[in-house]
């Protein structure tokens, strides 16, 4: 990367937004609240960008994100609270507090202690405020939200002293589960499943996997299959209702052979 070009295109950047701020009637209207919603769907689409390995839309939706953050930080200039120097340097304060085996003198030497390291240091500079979960977003999607809040308990200590462990809690809250739908008790049910969910996305944790991810996989996996099976009913003219689940299982397994 060139720095004397990525400077100029920063600097390009918050021209055009003070432009826009001044001249756009759209742009002159937007507030924090109003741009949240459009925030988080750039969010999303980065995220699908970056599942599909689209590197086209990685860098499409990277700008689109970039400008809400140039965006938001011309609004907190405005209103006299921050700007952009203040975000930039704030995180850049931030990494090198928390990075101290590059910056000081304590050792990591695996990515696992990185994490460990910087866990403990957040924690230590939010204890007072919030506590070890205060730190977790409250409008985070509740499987990310799960999936921190195991982290952060993890961080302290308070996790299965071998990973293997876990499946024994998994094995524990699908009894409870199945309990609860012989009882055919919606609530407890409901309780249970929250549950399960939440030991499996542990488990996720515990092995490097990240659920959010791996469902999304599977989410596309359903919908490759399912889309082929219809296809299959077109072409002969017919549609899903008028097959058999023997004629839909068949053309479900043609469509994994086909993977």
């Amino acid at each position: 990367m060139d720095r004397r070009e990525a400077e100029k295109a920063t600097n390009r950047l918050l021209e055009v937004m003070d432009t826009l701020r001044r001249e756009c009637p759209w742009d002159r209207e937007q507030t924090f609240d109003s741009l949240r919603n459009n925030t988080i769907e750039e969010t999303y689409e980065l995220a699908d960008a970056i599942t599909d390995k689209n590197m086209e839309g990685i860098k499409e939706e990277l700008g689109d994100l970039l400008l809400h953050v140039v965006f938001y930080s011309k609004l907190g200039e405005e209103q006299g609270a921050f700007n952009y120097e203040d975000v930039a340097n704030g995180v850049c304060d931030k990494l090198i507090y928390r990075h101290p085996h590059v910056y000081g003198d304590i050792h990591a030497d695996t990515p696992e202690e990185v994490k460990q390291n910087w866990e403990a240091l957040k924690l230590r500079k939010k204890r007072r405020k919030s506590g070890t979960l205060g730190g977790v977003p409250v409008s985070l999607p509740a499987m990310v939200k799960a999936y921190r809040i195991g982290e952060k308990a993890a961080a302290t200590g308070f996790d299965w002293q071998h990973k293997e462990d876990v499946w024994a809690k998994v094995k524990e809250e699908l009894i409870e589960v199945d309990a609860e739908v012989q009882a055919e008790c919606k609530e407890r049910m409901a309780d249970e499943m929250g549950d399960l969910f939440f030991a499996l996305i542990n488990a996720c944790r515990l092995y490097g996997i990240d659920p959010e991810a791996a469902l999304e996989r599977t989410n596309k996996k359903f919908i490759r299959r399912f889309e082929y099976m219809e296809q299959c009913a077109v072409n002969k003219g017919i549609t899903l209702r008028d097959m058999s689940l023997d004629e839909m299982e068949g053309y479900w397994q043609e469509a994994k052979r086909e993977e």
